[in-house]
């Protein structure tokens, strides 16, 4: 197995700086996340774009022509289609602008098949109507297979288009429709029977002072009307938050998803300014979540020690050790019994500390020690360190997981078991920790000793109430699902 680097006391004691993504993720107006021949792509304002090989280091590279402001992509049988605004925005002072369209067989520029089309207008604005044709937004229609197309500004409305998916051209007859105002860099998505706007509320290309973030509101046609949770209409300025500015990040926008599994989502977006990348704008990738058929950012999991709870019953993952008694009297007795006695002042309450690792560690075994579930009593071998490690996938950071003041690792096994073991930094001791879209966590080895490439298919399971094991993940049911509480 390959091994990854990680100090141990780096991995148990002290939480890693860690940017959302890694390498070189600059980018303004980011298209939707696109997979080809198993690198991710992402494309911005002015030509250029983003490459990764694993979904979590992201470097320039990605090439498109044109120029021009906010592309979209998306792939349609075995083409990619871009789409993107020529000028428009206000940039050079105006406000007329023209949406085009062109395709390519692959997105990896050094790929002989690396060709654009010759860019094609699908719909442009003069300037002078309350409209900007700018900052396109694309989605193929699951239950139709119409495509359709969302544009616009805070100059004028937010419109809506459908174009011919073998073409990419204007669908012949089309009008234009208009199905929202106060927003812009929007983007269409279905979901559930119901379709959703993503609109970017908010200042733009004020770096730290930037204001946008994300809205949404749904309809259960394509054309609208568009209403948020309030029933307000987005025509009239509606929207119910997605994400807003936090975790020293500022400027949300720009949103696209992506599904990556049943149950498993994410969206990607741009930061206006990353205070910790020098208030650069940055590429965003966070857990897409859904409540009440309403979509909001999720959260990826943050160094720190948790108890690990399993969402079938609520017990928690835990050393297989023996428990060990805490030798502390009851105070006061049980009920009456205890009670000073009449006209006596009662004693006051002592805090009972809690069990220290270092009152049970040398009762454990010595070297590999076997998980299970059960009722969590805040004991030590209860408590797990949980650290990034510098590697990840599209879904977020891999993960070491310890008994936490410990190098006993959460360990895959090729008999698709798991176990505790001295941390080496091998890949089976390395975890993805993917919010699904309910607000649970499914938990994954990066790999299965003796299966070849990627674990894409087993995740930590409770079989029963008290036995972790290795199984398929399964979106349906509670055995998959796992939550962290920070008590």
């Amino acid at each position: 197995m390959k091994r990854y680097l990680l100090s141990a006391a780096l991995a148990v004691s002290a939480p890693l700086f860690c940017v959302a993504q890694i390498g070189a993720p600059y980018i303004h107006d980011p298209s939707t996340i696109v997979e080809c021949e198993g690198k991710y792509y992402t494309f911005g304002t002015g030509g250029g774009g983003l490459i990764s090989e694993d979904g979590w280091t992201w470097n320039s590279g990605a090439e498109r022509p044109g120029g021009g402001a906010a592309p979209d992509m998306i792939k349609i049988g075995d083409r990619y289609l871009c789409i993107y605004g020529a000028t428009g925005g206000g940039l050079g002072g105006g406000h007329a602008g023209r949406i085009l369209t062109m395709w390519n067989k692959t997105l990896d520029p050094k790929s002989p098949d690396f060709k654009w089309t010759t860019a094609v207008e699908v719909c442009a604005s003069d300037g002078m109507e309350d409209q900007d044709a700018i900052d396109p937004g694309i989605m193929l229609d699951p239950t139709t297979g119409r495509l359709w197309v969302s544009y616009g500004t805070y100059f004028g409305t937010i419109r809506l288009i459908e174009l011919d998916p073998t073409t990419g051209y204007r669908k012949s007859g089309n009008k234009e429709k208009d199905i929202a105002i106060d927003c812009e860099a929007s983007d269409l998505i279905y979901r559930n029977g119901w379709y959703y706007l993503l609109g970017t509320h908010g200042t733009c290309c004020d770096g730290v002072n930037s204001t946008y973030n994300i809205v949404v509101g749904r309809s259960r046609s394509v054309e609208g009307p568009y209403i948020d949770n309030v029933g307000r209409d987005m025509y009239h300025g509606g929207g119910r938050m997605v994400v807003a500015a936090g975790d020293r990040k500022t400027g949300a926008g720009h949103f696209g998803r992506m599904i990556l599994d049943e149950g498993v989502e994410i969206m990607s977006f741009h930061w206006e300014a990353d205070f910790d990348m020098g208030g650069r704008s940055t590429l965003a990738i966070r857990p897409l979540l859904w409540k009440n058929d309403w979509p909001y950012a999720g959260e990826q999991v943050k160094d720190g020690v948790y108890e690990i709870e399993s969402e079938r019953r609520g017990y928690a993952l835990e050393l297989a050790v023996d428990f060990v008694r805490m030798n502390v009297a009851r105070q006061g007795g049980f009920g009456g019994f205890g009670r000073p006695q009449q006209g006596a002042a009662p004693a006051p309450p002592q805090r009972i500390p809690v069990q220290t690792l270092q009152e049970v560690q040398d009762k454990w075994p010595e070297g590999e020690v076997p998980v299970r579930i059960g009722d969590y009593m805040f004991r030590p071998w209860q408590k797990w360190d949980v650290a990034r490690t510098g590697k990840g996938t599209v879904a977020g950071p891999l993960y070491a997981i310890h008994i936490s003041g410990t190098n006993r690792a959460l360990t895959a096994t090729d008999k698709l078991e798991v176990t505790t073991k001295e941390f080496a930094g091998l890949d089976e001791q390395l975890w993805r920790i993917e919010q699904l879209t309910d607000g649970t966590y499914r938990i994954m080895p990066y790999v299965i000793p003796g299966q070849e490439g990627k674990n894409q298919k087993y995740c930590l399971y409770s079989a029963g109430d008290s036995t972790p094991t290795l199984a398929e993940y399964d979106f349906n049911s509670d055995n998959s699902k796992w939550n962290f509480r920070n008590h």
